[in-house]
């Protein structure tokens, strides 16, 4: 197993959250398209629009596009005046759909991470697949922003796979409007085109998420990666191209990915001495949450930190929380996040080949820690004619 990768390992400030993140993208949406209730809230300088398609690319890393923009010469064009914000922390799907869908940050809307502790039950909750989990709009009671745009008289549609509707995640994390199944990404922007010449005021999300399996599975260095890439950039020139005049596009991201070679990965399932006192393992790869016994907490800290040395970046619950990398946290919340967070650094993974599904424990492209790659994201503005 290699040593850390010294030019990765600068320690990591939490999140501004009033600086803007990913958090603050759909509110400054719908700033521009007029709703009241985020006057004031667009801290991107968008231009204003009658109607906006949102574009977020699953796994498309801010500093990923910049490396391998050779790819994508329509979003290339256009970095010169992207943003580069955080999309909070764990740097994980179901906790950025979160961040995104509310427009708060994890600790205020609750999904704190791929796979959680639900306190109520004592079980863990993988909040992708969403399998014999809460209801979503109790673990996840505040509004989302297409709702509160919905109810300022803006039609508001989702586009994205058809077994999206009606899932876990997104009831807790993106309800309101219509959804709309479309499988291809171009029948997507077809849908999205038409979604908006057929509305006065209207606010499009579209989601595609092929970018990040492609780099689970292959690597985000991978010439698949960077294919896949190119085939996003062209359908993205092709809604550019085609939406009516009037219709601003913002393309966004979840997370970035960084690829973890095999060996520089520890298992679990031979680490015994490790899970000693480990009640719930939570979190993921590169950003894991334990849950510990009463009153083992120190012990476990203490062996964690001296297996691990500089390879990870341990926190408390309570030091996670007072640094600030949740942002607010909502009454109940704080129980769902473990005693112990193991934050990865350079390149280093763990896993844990006895808990874990194999096809996870075979994943070379991960995210979930603070690394910059896997951190930042891009806002891209695309105003219209």
């Amino acid at each position: 197993m290699t040593g850390v990768d010294p030019v990765t390992t600068s320690a990591p400030a939490p999140p501004d959250w009033s600086a803007g993140s990913l958090a603050s993208v759909l509110p400054a949406v719908a700033d521009r398209l007029g709703v009241p209730r985020y006057s004031g809230h667009d801290l991107f300088d968008l231009p204003e629009a009658r109607s906006t398609v949102v574009v977020l690319v699953d796994g498309l890393g801010h500093d990923l596009l910049r490396q391998r923009g050779g790819h994508a010469p329509f979003l290339r064009s256009r970095l010169a005046t992207a943003r580069r914000i955080p999309c909070g922390f764990p740097t994980t799907t179901a906790t950025s759909m979160g961040s995104f869908g509310t427009g708060l940050p994890p600790g205020s809307h609750g999904l704190v991470g791929f796979q959680v502790l639900d306190p109520d039950t004592d079980r863990l909750l993988n909040q992708l697949s969403w399998e014999d989990g809460p209801d979503p709009l109790r673990w996840q009671p505040s509004d989302t922003v297409f709702e509160h745009a919905e109810n300022a008289g803006v039609q508001v549609t989702r586009i994205g796979p058809g077994y999206f509707d009606g899932s876990g995640l997104t009831n807790a994390a993106l309800r309101g409007g219509r959804f709309l199944a479309a499988k291809a990404l171009h029948e997507r922007v077809d849908a999205s085109i038409e979604t908006v010449r057929g509305a006065p005021r209207s606010l499009v999300y579209l989601y595609w998420g092929d970018l990040d399996k492609t780099g689970h599975v292959h690597g985000c260095q991978s010439w698949q990666w960077g294919d896949e890439l190119g085939s996003i950039d062209r359908a993205l020139a092709d809604l550019a191209a085609r939406v009516p005049a009037g219709t601003s596009i913002v393309v966004t991201a979840d997370h970035g990915m960084v690829d973890i070679p095999f060996e520089n990965r520890l298992d679990l399932a031979d680490e015994p001495e490790l899970m000693d006192g480990v009640r719930h393992l939570a979190g993921e790869s590169r950003s894991l949450q334990l849950h510990v016994d009463t009153g083992a907490a120190t012990a476990v800290r203490d062996a964690w930190q001296q297996r691990l040395g500089a390879r990870a970046t341990l926190m408390s619950r309570d030091e996670a929380i007072e640094a600030g990398w949740f942002g607010q946290i909502r009454d109940g919340v704080a129980a769902r996040i473990g005693d112990l967070i193991v934050n990865m650094r350079g390149s280093f993974a763990i896993v844990h080949s006895g808990l874990m599904r194999p096809e996870l424990v075979r994943l070379l492209g991960l995210h979930g820690s603070t690394s910059d790659a896997e951190i930042a994201i891009p806002v891209i503005a695309v105003p219209p004619r």
